[in-house]
């Protein structure tokens, strides 16, 4: 990577500008600041409130949503004194690899399979993920966006938008509900009934998002990282707690071992399927942050309820299926095949990825 010295002040003028094609479906906050990376969205907010800015002649919010060929009335911008944003250069094994991973692609959207360990997104201390390795697909100032997200170590189907016009009419359709995500998964112990629902509120622990940063430094050494670094079951109405539903079904069991669970989330919560599945009593096989709780501890020390050491110590989670209505016409319909270290555990239990999934009989809301 390399760097530029700082932009010098600016001030522009009045400006007519038209929404392209690739801008169609931004927030009009995302739009400005994708034209103007030094505008300060405290005085987009502003010069919104008091009118100056205006969407085919009508006032407009920062949360406006914006279609092809609007005309946006820009008043004059101060913009900020900022530093060129580092050139990142895109490397062509990037592209490599994500050709290896892509199950479906077309004029519009790329469906990866996405592989164990490799994040989706940066955080703190991750230098590699799939939104960067994107950028070898850049052509000029467009590149592809993603459209929804998986846990690190979370493996299969993640999709992908070409362009920002399409990334919103996804974003539309998983907003509506109108997707259908099934996720596999292995789980110690065989949940009852065989077929449910899961629905609780749920809300981040104190070491996620915001908690964390206000709680840096007030670590309690007698409890585990990971314990506060994931979600917990709340209650309705408390402060950040938000409801989550799921619907699963066992496919194949190993009594009273594990089960084979085909899980179909109506929601999306963070770790939303790992806090399930450690609630009704069968967390994930692997899972670092979840079932880690004292009556899980006192289950393993059961010989006959035990997950065997063969097991790879890897989360056993599958993005198996994604149906979805394709945003340019038909049904778009993609299948993820299981990953070498839940492969070698379905191979272990001799349970065959042929069965029928008996979560496809679940509701859609």
């Amino acid at each position: 990577m390399s760097g530029a010295a700082a932009e010098a002040p600016q001030s522009t003028p009045v400006q007519t500008l038209i929404v392209d094609e690739d801008e169609a479906g931004l927030r009009l906050d995302r739009w400005f600041k994708r034209r103007f990376p030094a505008l300060a969205l405290s005085h987009l907010a502003k010069i919104c409130r008091k009118g100056e800015v205006r969407v085919d002649g009508k006032r407009a919010d920062t949360s406006t949503r914006l279609e092809q060929n609007q005309k946006i009335r820009v008043p004059p911008l101060k913009l900020e004194t900022v530093a060129a944003p580092a050139i990142i250069r895109a490397r062509p094994e990037d592209a490599r690899e994500l050709a290896e991973m892509t199950l479906f692609e077309d004029a519009h959207l790329i469906v990866l399979n996405k592989p164990f360990g490799l994040a989706v997104q940066g955080g703190s201390g991750m230098k590699r993920h799939i939104d960067g390795m994107l950028e070898s697909l850049a052509v000029g100032d467009k590149r592809p966006v993603l459209v929804h997200r998986l846990d690190r170590d979370t493996s299969g189907v993640l999709l992908i938008a070409k362009n920002r016009r399409t990334a919103a009419d996804l974003g539309e359709i998983f907003r509506s509900r109108q997707a259908q995500k099934i996720y596999w998964a292995l789980v110690e112990g065989v949940p009852k009934p065989a077929q449910g629902r899961v629905s609780l509120y749920l809300a981040k622990g104190a070491d996620m998002g915001e908690e964390r940063s206000r709680r840096t430094g007030d670590r309690r050494a007698a409890e585990p990282s990971d314990a506060r670094e994931k979600m917990r079951v709340a209650r309705h109405g408390e402060d950040g707690a938000q409801h989550s539903l799921t619907y699963y079904a066992v496919v194949d069991k190993a009594a009273p071992r594990c089960a084979w669970l085909s899980m179909k989330p109506l929601t999306g919560r963070t770790h939303q399927l790992r806090a399930h599945a450690e609630a009704i009593g069968c967390p994930i096989v692997g899972d670092p942050k979840y079932g880690h709780r004292q009556e899980d501890e006192i289950r393993r020390r059961d010989p006959m309820r035990a997950i065997p050491a063969e097991l790879a110590p890897k989360l056993h989670l599958l993005a198996r299926r994604l149906i979805l209505p394709h945003p340019r016409g038909g049904t778009l319909d993609v299948t993820a095949p299981l990953p070498e270290h839940m492969r070698e555990s379905w191979d272990f239990f001799g349970f065959d990825v042929g069965r029928d999934d008996p979560i496809m009989a679940a509701p859609d809301a």
